[in-house]
């Protein structure tokens, strides 16, 4: 069954592989981005390439972006059987938890955690019964593996996210909407690096694997390569 699946920050990295993937599978992807040139740059591309695509302008560090992006949906006459949250930032100066200003912190917080979560809300009328919402996070958020040194504002800001997955998978049970965090690995991207280990066709086949063949009764799971693994 073809799906209807919105991706934020998809101009570029996984979310763009993501929506190419779906795309060959012959699902309707809606892109969003908060940069308009890129956007339509992502989306040219996919057209090209046969893909079924619209696109929303939508900064999810930005709650009237987000409320607008949500209006403006209203106007396709579409219902979402997929949410992907994979808008994310990091920080090039995210390098010490006790040395680094509150802002830096505050930055990261309010677009991978709360950004995520004010997505949910303002898409939430336009989803599916079921339907699934999927969380890009990371290891760096995880409550057991040991703690790298690395980004500590970017692996706070995924550990709430890894929170608010799993707060979000109780409440949306009853409505039949399973809600999952993802961790793609060390992938390249921009925001990767090129010394990456995983390309990014595999950094997005787990969330792929998720939105397209995974039971709904996996909710409130963390996955890396198809496989549950501990928060």
């Amino acid at each position: 069954m073809k799906k209807t699946i919105l991706i934020t920050g998809a101009n570029k990295g996984i979310g763009f592989e993501m929506a190419t993937q779906f795309g060959k599978l012959g699902h309707h992807i809606i892109l969003t981005a908060r940069d308009e040139t890129r956007l339509e740059q992502a989306i040219q591309k996919l057209m090209e390439g046969q893909i079924k695509v619209e696109g929303l302008m939508m900064d999810v560090a930005d709650e009237e972006s987000i409320r607008n992006a949500s209006e403006k949906f209203v106007q396709l006459n579409l219902k979402l059987d997929v949410l992907i949250n994979n808008a994310a930032i990091l920080d090039k100066e995210d390098r010490s938890i006790l040395q680094e200003n509150e802002d830096l912190l505050l930055k990261s917080l309010t677009t991978n955690s709360y950004g995520a979560l004010r997505v949910v809300r303002a898409f939430l009328p336009f989803m599916k019964n079921p339907s699934r919402i999927i969380n890009i996070s990371s290891e760096g958020g995880s409550m057991t593996d040991p703690i790298g040194g690395w980004a500590p504002a970017y692996c706070v800001s995924k550990s709430m996210l890894n929170a608010i997955t799993r707060h979000l998978a109780a409440e949306l049970m009853p409505r039949n909407i399973s809600v999952n965090a993802v961790c793609p690995g060390w992938v390249r991207t921009d925001m990767g690096g090129a010394g990456a280990t995983r390309p990014v066709e595999i950094g997005a086949e787990t969330p792929v694997w998720l939105a397209t063949e995974a039971p709904q009764t996996l909710t409130g799971c963390f996955f890396r390569d198809k496989k549950q693994i501990p928060w």
